[in-house]
C-alpha cells in the first residue's frame, strides 16, 4: 500500500511538472510569435491605423505598402546584396577558420602559440573604435561603395571568434584520428577536410549561423562605406524611410517582412542541420 502511494506521488508531481513545462512552452511560443503577428498586421495597414489601434485588423489591407517599400528601399535589390554578402563572408570564414584552425590545433611549431594569441586579442577589439581608420582604408583604396570590401571586413570581424571555436572543439578530437587517417594514406588536405571537418560540423554549422546573420543584419560597417543606394544593404536601406519630419511606417513595416522572408526560407530548407548542429555543438562545448 505504501509503494502504490509512493507511486501515485511521483505520478502527480510528474504530470503537475509536465503541466507547467507546457504552460511556459505555449507562454514562450506567445512571446516570440507576437511581435511577428505585429509586423506583418501592420505591414497592411495605414500610419494612423498603426499608430490609434496596434493591435486591431487592418479596414483596409494595403498591398501598396509592400509596392511603396519596393520603390523607397529597392528591396529586391537590397536584399540580393544583403544576401551576396552574408553567404560569401560565412564561406569564406568557414574556409578559412578551419584551415588557421587546423595548424593551430594539430602542428607544433612553437610561433604558432603567438598567432593564436594575436587571433584571441582580436576577440577584445572594440568594432567601433576601427571605425575611422576602416573609412580612411576605405577612401585610400577607393573601396567605398565596394560590396566585397565590406565583405573582407565582415570576414576579419568574425575570424577571431570562428578561430576560437574552431580550436578549441578540435582540440577535444582524439589525434589517434590523425595517426590513422596518416597511416592510410591522407594529406594534411584530405585529413582536415575528409577526417576532421565531418566531425567539427556541430561547430562550423552553429559558428555559421551567427556569423550569417552577422553578415546580413549588421549596419555600422554598411551605414559608413555605403553610401550609394545600389549597394545598400537590408539594415542600410531601412534608413531611407526616416527623414527629419516624418516616418513611413507602414511601408517600412512591409520592408521588414520581406527582408526577413530569406531567412525564414533558409531556415525552413536547412532547420535539421541547424538544430543538430545547434545541440550538438551545445553539447561538445
Amino acid at each position: 500500500m505504501e509503494e502504490n502511494t509512493v507511486v501515485k506521488k511521483n505520478k502527480k508531481k510528474v504530470r503537475v511538472g509536465t503541466i507547467l513545462l507546457y504552460v511556459f512552452a505555449i507562454f514562450w511560443v506567445l512571446c516570440t510569435l507576437f511581435p511577428v503577428f505585429i509586423t506583418v498586421l501592420s505591414s497592411f495597414k495605414s500610419k494612423s491605423e498603426i499608430y490609434l489601434n496596434l493591435l486591431a485588423l487592418p479596414q483596409e489591407w494595403l498591398i501598396s505598402n509592400y509596392v511603396s517599400a519596393n520603390s523607397t528601399a529597392h528591396a529586391m535589390r537590397t536584399i540580393g546584396n544583403s544576401l551576396l554578402v552574408a553567404c560569401l563572408t560565412t564561406i569564406a570564414n568557414t574556409v578559412v577558420g578551419m584551415l588557421a584552425a587546423y595548424s593551430l590545433s594539430r602542428k607544433t611549431y612553437g610561433f604558432l602559440k603567438y598567432v593564436y594569441v594575436f587571433f584571441m586579442i582580436g576577440v577584445m577589439v572594440p568594432v567601433h573604435c576601427t571605425l575611422i581608420p576602416i573609412n580612411n582604408l576605405a577612401t585610400a583604396l577607393n573601396a567605398k561603395n565596394n560590396l566585397f570590401f565590406l565583405i573582407t571586413v565582415y570576414v576579419a570581424f568574425n575570424m577571431s571568434q570562428a578561430i576560437f571555436l574552431y580550436v578549441g572543439f578540435m582540440n577535444g578530437i582524439s589525434r589517434e584520428l590523425d595517426e590513422a587517417a596518416i597511416i592510410d594514406g591522407c594529406s594534411n588536405w584530405s585529413l582536415l577536410w575528409r577526417i576532421l571537418f565531418p566531425v567539427c560540423k556541430p561547430i562550423v554549422a552553429t559558428e555559421a549561423i551567427f556569423i550569417f546573420i552577422s553578415g546580413y543584419s549588421e549596419l555600422v560597417f554598411s551605414m559608413i562605406l555605403m553610401t550609394d543606394d545600389k549597394h545598400f544593404t537590408v539594415s542600410r536601406a531601412m534608413l531611407n524611410f526616416s527623414s527629419v519630419h516624418s516616418q513611413d511606417i507602414g511601408p517600412q513595416f512591409a520592408f521588414v517582412v520581406m527582408s526577413v522572408i530569406p531567412m525564414f526560407l533558409i531556415y525552413v530548407l536547412f532547420h535539421n542541420q541547424i538544430e543538430k548542429g545547434m545541440l550538438s555543438g551545445a553539447i561538445k562545448g
